[in-house]
């Protein structure tokens, strides 16, 4: 059993110096500190590309308690900085689980940090927002930690995005997790097919779009616009999805402007979370900044086209304008904090949302927009 007496210790940049114990990886690491209001699905946080550069708060005060698995892996690797929790559960027990959330950690190169008070830390971000950091198992001085945070780069000052996307492209045949055979059904027949611009896919997006009977191949962020428009006139595909991912979407100058050009030839495409707010962007609307932005799996989101709420798994710091109405109609709106969650463009076959409707981890209320994406590519 992992020894958690050994020390950790955190600083913000807010002056806040915290000692707590460590049950991941060893070392000193720099991130961005966000909070996630989550209650279950810690090994799918963890391993979603969009927490690249970031350490996760669980407002859930107990985790660990059901282990880890191959099997709920969103992506090859755990990419977030670490995780910060009240209390780490040692002693997993799950019929699933394969192996310990500690040694998973430390085999992913993560840190994790236990025994500390995570609804202070959460009031704190809620208060002054969401801000760099750095936790140690090597540096317990506040004056050094603070030395190596000044002089480390900033998460917007960072393109995550070369690190998470793909490097080579590949066709995913993976259908959505069957929970009565405990196993991922395979691809049915698709009646259209897709490419997926990868800025740090979750692989359950993927599963959902195979699943809504599109055929799906992943590229890198470094497409190339004019190629893709080409194959589109051809009929080699109908469509692109643009994926969610990590960091600032305004770093990502070269994405743009290759986007710009699908927009530009009405290429039909559907964004989510990242791929909403580049879409934004294209269209000459930069995106902002939130306080503490969205994180957790149980986000109120109104449908404004039904009328209905829909509980939500968000992840973003990241916003669109409210004057992006010059262009698109909104059809989904937070109820948090008014905030803009879904458009669709207007005279143009092109649709996103900020929230992940693919639920993994969370509620399953968004999934039928997947299936909202084949009428669009078939019509």
């Amino acid at each position: 059993m992992q020894n958690l007496k050994q020390k950790a210790w955190i600083y913000l940049e807010n002056g806040t110096f915290l000692e707590a114990n460590s049950f991941g990886a060893n070392g000193t690491v720099v991130g961005e500190i966000v909070f996630n209001v989550s209650m279950s699905g810690y090994q799918e946080i963890m391993s979603d590309p969009s927490y690249a550069g970031q350490f996760v708060t669980f407002t859930a005060p107990e985790i660990g308690n059901v282990g880890v698995n191959a099997e709920d892996m969103e992506s090859k690797a755990a990419h977030a900085k670490g995780m910060i929790v009240r209390k780490y559960q040692e002693r997993y027990s799950n019929f699933r689980a394969e192996g310990s959330l500690a040694d998973f950690l430390k085999e992913q190169n993560v840190m994790g940090i236990c025994d500390i008070d995570t609804r202070y830390i959460t009031k704190m971000l809620r208060t002054e927002g969401a801000m760099m950091m750095i936790a140690s198992t090597e540096v317990g001085d506040k004056a050094e930690l603070k030395k190596i945070l000044e002089a480390s780069p900033r998460i917007e000052d960072v393109n995550y995005i070369e690190q998470v996307s793909t490097k080579v492209p590949y066709k995913h045949t993976q259908s959505v997790y069957n929970d009565r055979e405990f196993k991922y059904d395979a691809a049915p027949t698709p009646e259209a097919n897709i490419v997926v611009l990868d800025f740090g896919v979750k692989t359950n997006i993927l599963n959902e779009l195979v699943a809504a009977n599109i055929g799906v191949e992943v590229i890198p962020n470094s497409f190339d616009g004019d190629e893709l428009v080409k194959r589109y006139n051809a009929k080699e595909i109908d469509g692109v999805f643009l994926s969610n991912g990590p960091g600032d979407p305004l770093v990502l100058k070269n994405e743009q402007r290759e986007i710009k050009k699908l927009i530009d030839a009405k290429v039909p495409m559907f964004g989510i979370c990242l791929g909403h707010q580049l879409l934004s962007i294209a269209h000459g609307y930069d995106t902002y900044k939130l306080k503490f932005g969205h994180h957790g799996g149980n986000q109120p989101v109104k449908n404004l086209k039904t009328g209905l709420v829909e509980i939500t798994a968000q992840n973003h710091n990241y916003n669109v304008p409210n004057n992006i109405t010059e262009v698109a109609e909104v059809t989904h709106v937070n109820l948090f904090d008014n905030t803009i969650e879904g458009l669709k463009y207007n005279d143009a076959p092109i649709f996103s949302v900020q929230h992940h409707p693919e639920s993994s981890p969370g509620p399953k209320e968004s999934r039928y927009i997947f299936n909202e994406f084949l009428s669009l590519i078939k019509r």
